[in-house]
């Protein structure tokens, strides 16, 4: 792949229809931006929803009615669950979690600060931390974001024309765009950003961006799709 510029922005990564963060995310240029303010937007949101529709099941734990949470789930506060997500048996949701329609938060998946647009499926030994990812995006088995380098400095966006962006924060998991799929026991390095439709190999260790509308198989080998 020869360098290029990539556009990283929300409205380049994300179809904001399919998700209840759309005036959180609206209100930044990148996702990452996000992430600061999701626990708060979900306490404010919270209270808003149709009585209808969702559940407060414990304090600021908001639930919808038509979702599907095994007892032994945990969702810690404050969190959303939409319509017909099912959360499996040993999920482990640590708050800061909005959770969109049809979405699956499998068993021993654990979530912490996150906005999962709907129909993700993290759905498999997933950790998916300070994160967002897009509509119908998929991590395979195993897959995982890691939030936090291991010398704990900031974490900057490497795009392949030599672009930085410091993001000013320690923790900053993957931003997936729509459409993603990620295969089984990858590792999304902090500060990973990839573009709406793209593939990652499995067993892939990914960094920096991946444009949309290509096969990551190796660090030095991303292709377009055909």
């Amino acid at each position: 792949m020869t360098a290029m510029s990539i556009d990283v922005t929300i409205q380049n990564l994300y179809s904001l229809e399919h998700t209840l963060a759309a005036p959180l995310l609206m209100r930044c240029t990148y996702p990452w931006e996000a992430l600061e303010g999701i626990g708060d937007f979900i306490r404010a949101l919270g209270p808003k929803l149709d009585p209808e529709e969702y559940e407060e099941v414990s304090p600021q734990v908001w639930v919808a009615k038509s979702a599907r949470v095994y007892p032994t789930a945990t969702l810690l506060p404050p969190c959303i669950i939409g319509p017909e997500t099912e959360v499996r048996p040993g999920a482990f949701v640590r708050g800061n979690a909005l959770v969109g329609t049809g979405a699956v938060v499998g068993n021993s998946t654990e979530l912490k600060n996150v906005i999962l647009f709907d129909r993700v499926q993290v759905p498999h030994y997933n950790y998916v931390g300070d994160s967002i990812l897009g509509f119908k995006a998929h991590m395979g088995a195993g897959s995982i974001t890691s939030n936090v380098k291991s010398d704990k400095t900031l974490v900057v966006v490497k795009d392949p024309d030599g672009t930085r962006y410091e993001t000013g924060r320690k923790k900053f998991g993957a931003m997936l765009g729509d459409q993603v799929e990620v295969g089984c026991n990858s590792v999304l390095n902090p500060g990973t950003v990839i573009g709406r439709g793209s593939n990652i190999y499995p067993l892939s260790s990914v960094r920096g961006i991946v444009p949309p509308g290509h096969i990551y198989k190796s660090a030095g080998n991303i292709v377009e799709k055909e």
